[in-house]
């Protein structure tokens, strides 16, 4: 019945890999969607920390366009508004949403590769364009920061990477319900009847 598996999606745990190939031989491994984009984001999340460190003025417009609007660098290019002008919050004027980030990315030209870089790959993974992606992996030119390290798993594991771009099969749902668990026992502060907990998980997942 292992031999009989064709497929193991996963994370990109080397441990994990070690025994999944022992317990079933024939199945080909795909690293999940999921995990690949949450690698390049923290890699750009780590660049992002090390640049606000390195600015003196706490109160300038670049700092806190990268300090308290940080989740607008991780929407999708297709989704970010360059258009509508709006009154965004943290830095206090009016903007479009492209002009926030140009602004953050303009501090540091290091920081504007990684991004570019994180957008790429994650592009490649929406579009399902595997020769992109392994385009994108080969012609990295690295630049001594976090980045380097994602780029590099993601090499070592280039043809689990590359498959996930056909591959039907993601963990992304299972994902997201154990983030949905996580939140709801950090907001509740425990529970005291499994049952009710049980309840609420099943209110909040369906």
């Amino acid at each position: 019945e292992r031999q009989a598996v064709k497929t193991i999606v996963m994370d990109l745990n080397a441990s994990y890999q070690s025994f999944v190939h022992r317990l079933f031989p024939n199945a080909q491994i795909v690293v999940d969607r999921f995990h690949i984009v949450q690698l390049v984001n923290r890699a750009f999340d780590n660049v992002r920390t090390s640049v606000l460190k390195g600015i003196q003025d706490k109160k300038s417009r670049p700092y806190k366009a990268l300090k308290t609007n940080w989740r607008l660098f991780h929407l999708a290019q297709d989704k970010i508004d360059d258009t509508n002008t709006k009154y965004i919050c943290g830095i206090n004027e009016y903007m479009t949403q492209q002009n926030l980030i140009d602004l953050g990315l303009n501090e540091s030209s290091t920081l504007k590769k990684v991004y570019e870089t994180a957008h790429a790959i994650q592009q490649a993974i929406h579009n399902r364009d595997g020769e992109s992606l392994t385009s994108i992996l080969k012609n990295y030119i690295p630049m001594g920061n976090a980045m380097d390290t994602a780029i590099s798993t993601l090499k070592k594991n280039r043809s689990s990477v590359v498959a996930s771009c056909s591959s039907a099969f993601s963990n992304g749902a299972i994902e997201g319900i154990n983030r949905k668990i996580k939140t709801l026992k950090r907001a509740c502060y425990g529970f005291t009847n499994m049952s009710h907990f049980r309840t609420r998980i099943l209110l909040i997942v369906k």
